[in-house]
């Protein structure tokens, strides 16, 4: 069985992207497990055999293109090559961690710890970042306005040394480590062809934030939905609360609205405008709404009092897959979260977005809210090949 289901895959992947979708819908109805290794070779000789070939988003009417910069075009063989990097333990300075570590596949990348933890075994002060749909992200990391583009952020943890992550120690370390293993020079060179060194930082950058775009997730029971499928009627009463105005005292949809469930996005075509950063009245350490160090939101960087708490709304797509919430995972289900918010914040401070106003949240309405956000995970992301080690 699993044979066949796997057989069927490669055939998928390597012939039509469009059949990738439906042979994983398939597989994942049947409960049919999918051995990403059987199916990793065919998708690198198909990605190595077109590497200039249109990339297929595979977006459904409802999802906007994303916006992808000028200099790297997304192609099948940059994403591939990207899959491999993301996978790879080697590009740490153990030896022991990869991108994938802080960012599993099953979890809708993230890692379920309430912060990350490096190769070395030091946490990071905050929680991973889920990566679904990441090409849309306005900024990176959770308070950081300075980072718009994966390109740019992913040095952060692969040479980043407060806190270590990867923990590599320079550019040239990274290259060295990459031209050593034979696999990458065919893989380098058909993402990148016709230079004389096709293994170089720019392009391990270049490959890598390429396939961290590809991450699309479209295929909840939703996107179903709105493509004409059936909801259960609490899913329903949970959606008319998260993403409208019906009920003046839920206000989801300001900071978690459109397709991407966030205000924090970015695509093709939209006009370029301020990031949005929120304080939700998580902490009040002085009475003033101040935040623990070193978690202040973009007032780490700014040093400005009334970036005190910012940090942006996260999608709230696959949110049933990624506690604990956050910045800190201090809230450990979403029955917290909306407690948290039912009393518009926990330490409700004068900082605190005037949005957060305490009401009354019946159990109910607790319930159907949290069938809905369920309603959002796409459980095809989890087992999707195109996304799996291949290693």
């Amino acid at each position: 069985m699993r044979a066949v289901a796997c057989l069927l895959l490669l055939s998928a992947c390597v012939e039509d992207d469009e059949a990738v979708m439906e042979a994983t819908m398939a597989a994942l109805d049947a409960a049919v497990p999918i051995d990403a290794a059987l199916v990793a070779d065919a998708i690198v000789e198909a990605a190595a055999a077109s590497p200039d070939a249109d990339f297929d988003w595979q977006l459904p009417a409802h999802f906007p293109r994303p916006r992808v910069p000028d200099d790297n075009p997304m192609t099948n063989a940059k994403v591939e090559l990207g899959r491999h990097l993301f996978y790879d333990t080697r590009l740490s300075i153990t030896g022991t961690h990869s991108c994938a570590s802080c960012h599993e596949q099953a979890r809708a990348f993230t890692d379920g710890r309430a912060t990350g933890l490096g190769a070395t075994g030091v946490h990071h002060p905050r929680g991973a970042s889920s990566l679904a749909n990441v090409a849309y992200n306005q900024t990176l990391a959770w308070a950081n306005p300075l980072l718009t583009t994966l390109e740019q952020q992913l040095l952060v943890p692969l040479l980043g040394d407060d806190p270590v992550e990867l923990g590599m120690r320079s550019i040239p370390q990274v290259e060295q480590v990459v031209r050593a293993i034979p696999r990458y020079r065919a893989l380098f060179d058909a993402a990148f062809p016709g230079h004389v060194e096709s293994i170089t930082m720019t392009h391990l950058q270049r490959a890598l934030a390429s396939f961290e775009r590809s991450l699309i997730s479209a295929r909840s029971p939703y996107d179903r939905y709105l493509q004409g499928a059936t909801l259960s009627e609490a899913a329903l009463r949970g959606m008319r609360l998260v993403t409208t105005d019906q009920d003046a005292r839920f206000a989801c949809h300001r900071c978690h609205g459109g397709f991407a469930f966030s205000d924090h996005v970015t695509w093709e075509g939209k006009p370029v405008q301020s990031a949005a950063f929120h304080q939700t009245g998580l902490y009040d350490v002085d009475g003033e709404g101040a935040y623990p160090a070193p978690n202040t939101g973009v007032h780490e960087l700014s040093f400005e009092d009334a970036d005190m708490g910012l940090f942006r709304a996260p999608t709230l797509r696959n949110v049933a897959l990624t506690a604990p919430y956050m910045h800190d995972g201090s809230l450990a289900t979403l029955e917290d979260v909306l407690d948290h918010y039912a009393r518009g914040g926990r330490a409700h401070s004068a900082r605190t977005d005037p949005l957060l106003q305490p009401f009354a949240l019946g159990d109910g309405e607790k319930r159907d809210v949290i069938e809905f956000l369920q309603s959002l995970t796409d459980e095809a992301l989890r087992i999707d090949p195109r996304f799996a080690n291949p290693w």
